[in-house]
């Protein structure tokens, strides 16, 4: 999935990822991870979300990795504000209050550039990843985070075979393969969303969307 296909997107304003509002499930199920306030929160591929605005306003740093400026700069004019513009190794950085965007490659951040993150939310960037990609954003970018680093991860699920992505089918099964090794998981939801809901993809038969709590371990745990 070559950069030039997201930015096309972003172009042609075909955002149908996009959501109005914070996502429920952030609201429902944040909470239960107690992370303190101040504690900076990575959200990796975060477009324009509203999830941005909500983390800062609940009294978290936010930092979020995107790599459309069309998206980042729509962000900060729709919330009002008006950012700090400065040139980074990790890209441009567009910084307003608690919020800083990095518009570059998430793949381009280091275990030095995210060691700060106390937790993370991932709505749509896993889905959004074909396969191959998918492994190497757990076994890259999630590995930079540091121990002890907790989070949120909402996945979809529906029949592949139905449709391409993105977003893309991700089962649990592929969930534990990708990172039960450094990360402990646990289930907290899985629900479907009827055909006339608004998140609903066309052409599946069945959509179930899931939401995990991800807590990184200190270190690997002993084979087994």
């Amino acid at each position: 999935m070559h950069p030039d296909f997201w930015h096309q997107r972003w172009a042609n304003q075909e955002i149908g990822f996009h959501q109005p509002a914070p996502t429920p499930l952030l609201l429902k199920h944040w909470p239960t991870l107690a992370i303190p306030p101040g504690a900076e929160v990575f959200v990796p591929l975060c477009g324009k979300s509203h999830d941005l605005h909500w983390l800062a306003e609940a009294g978290y740093r936010v930092l979020g990795v995107e790599l459309s400026p069309i998206a980042v700069e729509a962000f900060f004019a729709e919330h009002g504000l008006t950012p700090e513009i400065t040139d980074t190794a990790y890209g441009t950085r567009y910084r307003a209050g608690a919020i800083e965007i990095l518009c570059g490659d998430a793949f381009a951040l280091d275990p030095q550039r995210l060691a700060g993150c106390a937790a993370v939310f991932d709505r749509a960037a896993l889905i959004a990843l074909p396969p191959k990609l998918r492994r190497r954003y757990a076994a890259e970018l999630y590995a930079h985070l540091p121990a002890g680093c907790r989070g949120l991860l909402i996945t979809l699920e529906y029949p592949q075979a139905e449709r391409e992505g993105p977003p893309f089918s991700v089962s649990e099964a592929e969930v534990q393969a990708l990172f039960a090794q450094d990360w402990a998981i646990a289930l907290r939801e899985r629900r479907p969303i009827p055909p006339d809901a608004p998140g609903f993809i066309a052409g599946v038969s069945q959509l179930d969307t899931a939401v995990y709590a991800l807590t990184r371990r200190s270190e690997n745990p002993a084979p087994v």
